[in-house]
C-alpha cells in the first residue's frame, strides 16, 4: 500500500487511474455493505426506523466518513470538510434529482418525516456555517456540538417511535423479502465491505489531493466536486434503483438522513479529530450554495408533499450551476 501511495504522489496520470479504480471498487464495497447492514437489521427484527432512517443512511455514508476521517487525520482540512459539504450538494443536487426523474410518477411523502428531517438539516447547515464563518475553522468542539446535535435528533425519533408517533406510512411500498442467510456470512460480508470502503478512501484521499496539486486547484474545489461525487454514489445508486423499483419515497428519507448525518457525523467526527480551518473564499463559497440548494429541496418537497419530476430538473439544474460556479470562482 505504501509504494502504491508513492507511485499516486509521483505521477498524476496513476494518480487518475487509482481515482478511476477506487471510486469503482468504493461504490461495489458500500453496495456490499448496504445490504449485508440492512440484512443484519432484518434478522435481527430491528425496527424499520432503525433500518430505514439510521442503518441504511449510516451505511450509505460510511465513504464520506472514511474519506474525511483519513484527511482530518493527515491535516487536509480541504477535503475532510469539503467532502462533507459537497456530498449533502451531490446527494440533494444529483440524488434527490434522479430519484424525482427515474420514479414512475409522483412520489407521496409522509408529511412529517419531511417536516422534522428538514428542519433539523437546515438548523444543523447553519450552525455548521455559523461555527466556521466565525473564524474559518470547525473546531474540535463545535465537532462535539454538532455530534451531540445528531444523537439527540436520533433520540428524538426514537421516542416518537416508541409513542407510536411514527407510524409506516406504506403508500404503496413494502419491505422486500430478503433472502435468509446465515448471521456469520452476513457479518463476515459486512467486514470485508467496510475493510473495503477504508483502503479505496484513503486511494481517494491521495490521488485527489495529488491531481489538485497538479492542476493548481484549490483541494477544497476537488472535494466539493469529485470525491463527493465518489462517496455519493451509494445514495445516487439507491435512489435510481429505488425510483426504477417503485421505492422512490424510501430514497427521500435516506437522502435527508445522509445529509443529516454528512453536517453532523461526517464533518463533526473529522472536527473532533483535527480542528478543520479552510480559506474565507472556501467558506463563503460552500455553505452558502449548501443551503440554496438545501433550502430549494426543502420548498419543493413540501409542495403538496410530493416530488415531481419537475423538482427534479430545478434541483438538477441548481446542481450544474454549482459546477460551474466552483469553476468560476476557484479557476484562478
Amino acid at each position: 500500500m505504501q509504494a502504491l501511495h508513492l507511485l499516486i504522489h509521483g505521477n498524476v496520470w496513476i494518480a487518475w487511474l487509482v481515482l478511476a479504480i477506487s471510486f469503482a471498487i468504493l461504490a461495489k464495497c458500500a453496495d456490499i455493505f448496504v445490504e449485508s447492514a440492512v440484512s443484519l437489521a432484518y434478522k435481527f427484527k430491528l425496527p424499520k426506523l432503525v433500518v430505514g432512517m439510521v442503518l441504511v443512511s449510516f451505511a450509505t455514508t460510511a465513504p464520506e466518513l472514511s474519506v474525511s476521517v483519513i484527511s482530518a487525520v493527515r491535516g487536509n482540512a480541504e477535503i475532510a470538510l469539503g467532502n462533507a459539504v459537497g456530498s449533502v450538494l451531490c446527494d440533494t443536487g444529483l440524488g434527490l434529482a434522479m430519484c424525482a426523474l427515474f420514479s414512475a410518477g409522483a412520489v407521496a411523502l409522509a408529511p412529517r418525516v419531511v417536516k422534522q428531517a428538514g428542519t433539523f438539516l437546515m438548523f444543523v447547515a447553519l450552525l455548521a456555517f455559523a461555527f466556521t464563518a466565525f473564524d474559518n475553522t470547525l473546531g474540535r468542539g463545535e465537532g462535539v456540538i454538532l455530534a451531540l446535535a445528531f444523537c439527540g435528533y436520533m433520540a428524538m425519533l426514537f421516542r416518537q417511535h416508541k409513542r407510536g408517533c411514527l407510524k409506516d406510512e406504506e403508500d404503496g411500498e413494502h419491505a422486500e423479502s430478503r433472502p435468509d442467510s446465515a448471521v456469520g456470512r452476513l457479518m463476515l460480508l459486512f467486514i470485508v465491505a467496510l475493510a473495503g470502503i477504508l483502503s479505496t478512501s484513503d486511494l481517494i484521499v491521495s490521488s485527489a489531493t495529488t491531481i489538485a496539486h497538479t492542476l493548481h486547484i484549490p483541494d477544497g474545489i476537488i472535494a466539493l466536486t469529485l470525491v463527493a461525487f465518489g462517496t455519493s454514489v451509494p445514495e445516487i445508486a439507491t435512489c435510481v434503483t429505488a425510483a426504477r423499483k417503485g421505492h422512490a419515497s424510501l430514497a427521500v428519507g435516506n437522502i435527508l438522513g445522509a445529509d443529516i448525518m454528512n453536517i453532523c457525523w461526517v464533518a463533526g467526527a473529522s472536527a473532533m479529530i483535527n480542528p478543520l480551518t479552510l480559506t474565507r473564499k472556501e467558506i463563503l463559497f460552500m455553505f452558502p450554495m449548501m443551503l440554496l440548494l438545501a433550502g430549494t429541496a426543502q420548498v419543493l418537497l413540501r409542495r403538496r408533499w410530493q416530488l415531481v419530476r419537475w423538482h427534479g430538473y430545478v434541483l438538477l439544474a441548481l446542481y450544474i450551476t454549482y459546477l460551474l460556479a466552483s469553476f468560476l470562482v476557484f479557476r484562478t
